[in-house]
């Protein structure tokens, strides 16, 4: 595991829920990270890492390699990886989303 590698896991395994995004919670730099954040927010998450992709194109290519999936956002809960913000989307209409979070 190379050195981005190894730091995304720490993250991703250091805090209950992380979004990798762009821009941040406060300040989405697009419509998806945007959605991604108010989806969470309406499930009552409060406890939500942000990484900002844009602060560091190593992570931006990086987290894409570790959940071998090509978008952001990327959402992952006690470690696991959870989907982007479509899949979010679909989790938060059929309640699943609110479930895994209060979990």
């Amino acid at each position: 595991m190379d050195e981005v590698q190894k730091r995304i896991d720490d993250i991703v395994k250091g805090h209950r829920v992380v979004l990798f995004m762009k821009g941040t919670a406060q300040f989405p730099m697009c419509g998806f990270s945007g959605r991604a954040v108010q989806v969470l927010k309406a499930c009552g998450a409060d406890d939500i890492v942000t990484v900002n992709v844009l602060d560091d194109e190593a992570v931006r290519q990086g987290i894409k390699a570790y959940a071998n999936w090509p978008t952001i956002p990327q959402l992952y809960v006690n470690g696991e990886f959870v989907g982007g913000s479509d899949i979010m989307m679909e989790m938060y209409q059929s309640g699943e989303l609110q479930q895994m979070l209060a979990a």
